[in-house]
């Protein structure tokens, strides 16, 4: 199989967290912070090292700061649920996914509304979308720094640095740019940050991070056990298990690690293969009648098209099913990007790419497309 459906998983793992994992599986399977003993000690001090990791990576402050979540959504969850105020006005974006818009939504019963911002320039976000949108009680600013859909950027230094003259939460998620663009959260004033390690950063499935550097202003949305203050009915005040309850999924934690070591050693290699894939595959596929959803100048991996009138699933289940190519076709959990598209009737066919795919798997594609066309008469 090609696979080109890297911004929902990346499928191919580096060695490095491959056997990170296997590692994991037989040496940190005792469940951290809930014993006294070696093994469970040992796998704490896992867990450790990669918040370590995450802090130096995104410049948050403290290893507190890192709290590790089922998945990208639920760490939106907790940042947009943990802060809501009722009265309340927040402004998202047209590049959000529905873990962002259906979490607002649900605050509206809590007398908390929300509008968002859609881009005036082509391809970029800018703060001057995001100003049309604020009122005077906005109290939190959410940005997607990189379209899913896409490839669009958010310029989140500029938002960051508005937000925080103004004294409003900036949330940022972090699910497609993680691993992929350099992340600097007090340059950027960024209170709250998402990231979803299984694309970016290569680990498992099965964990999301949130790293809070304001977390006076954040309150547990989830409540249960978490190894301290066990005789206590109220949730400890002290981070990160303020907020992690149950057994954390430690092997993902260890995998996410190995993730991270491979993207800071090869962030250079990463970012040109990047830009080489996606500028290639838009050079070639504007020559063709299709539609271009991509603009040039984003060129972070995500390519978006379409085929005249055709539905966006039925071009990705032929992709997949006669030339054995795994696209996604569909509307990729973010309504207000395909209305801003107006792809709302057919969706959009969506390639992504990773680090090991190579441009021979983008000519492969470019055949199965110009084969469709003819097929079709189109071409």
């Amino acid at each position: 199989m090609i696979y080109f459906d890297n911004s929902a998983s990346t499928m191919q793992k580096p060695k490095e967290v491959i056997k990170a994992t296997q590692e994991a599986v037989f040496k940190y399977t005792a469940n951290p912070g809930r014993s006294g003993h070696k093994a469970s000690l040992s796998t704490a001090m896992q867990i450790q090292n990669v918040r370590s990791k995450l802090k130096d990576l995104f410049n948050a402050e403290n290893e507190q700061q890192i709290i590790f979540t089922q998945n990208c959504s639920m760490a939106l969850n907790l940042a947009i649920l943990g802060t809501k105020k009722g009265g309340g006005h927040i402004v998202c974006t047209e590049n959000d996914h529905n873990s962002v818009l259906r979490a607002v939504e649900s605050l509206k019963k809590d007398n908390v509304s929300f509008s968002v911002a859609f881009q005036s320039e082509k391809g970029i976000l800018s703060l001057e979308d995001i100003k049309k949108e604020i009122k005077p009680n906005t109290y939190l600013v959410i940005c997607n720094h990189m379209s899913n859909v896409n490839g669009d950027k958010a310029n989140i230094e500029e938002i960051g640095k508005f937000c925080h003259e103004n004294n409003i939460l900036f949330l940022v998620d972090g699910a497609q740019s993680g691993g992929h663009e350099e992340i600097d959260m007090q340059k950027c004033h960024i209170d709250f940050l998402t990231l979803a390690p299984h694309k970016g950063f290569y680990a498992m499935q099965g964990l999301g991070v949130l790293i809070a550097r304001n977390l006076d202003a954040l309150s547990p949305i989830h409540f249960g056990g978490t190894g301290t203050n066990s005789l206590e009915l109220t949730q400890p005040l002290i981070s990160p298990e303020r907020y992690e309850i149950g057994t954390l999924a430690s092997q993902n934690i260890i995998s996410l690690g190995a993730g991270i070591d491979f993207v800071w050693k090869n962030f250079n290699s990463i970012r040109e293969k990047l830009d080489d894939l996606t500028t290639f595959v838009n050079y070639s596929m504007s020559s063709l009648p299709v539609k271009i959803y991509t603009t040039p100048f984003n060129s972070n991996g995500v390519f978006a098209f379409n085929i005249k009138n055709e539905q966006s699933s039925q071009i990705s289940t032929y992709l997949d099913e006669k030339w054995n190519i795994a696209t996604r076709g569909g509307y990729h959990c973010a309504p207000m990007k395909h209305k801003a598209l107006k792809t709302l009737e057919q969706g959009a066919v969506r390639i992504s790419f990773s680090y090991f795919n190579t441009i021979s798997e983008i000519q492969h594609f470019l055949s199965a497309i110009r084969a469709y066309l003819r097929k079709n008469k189109i071409y």
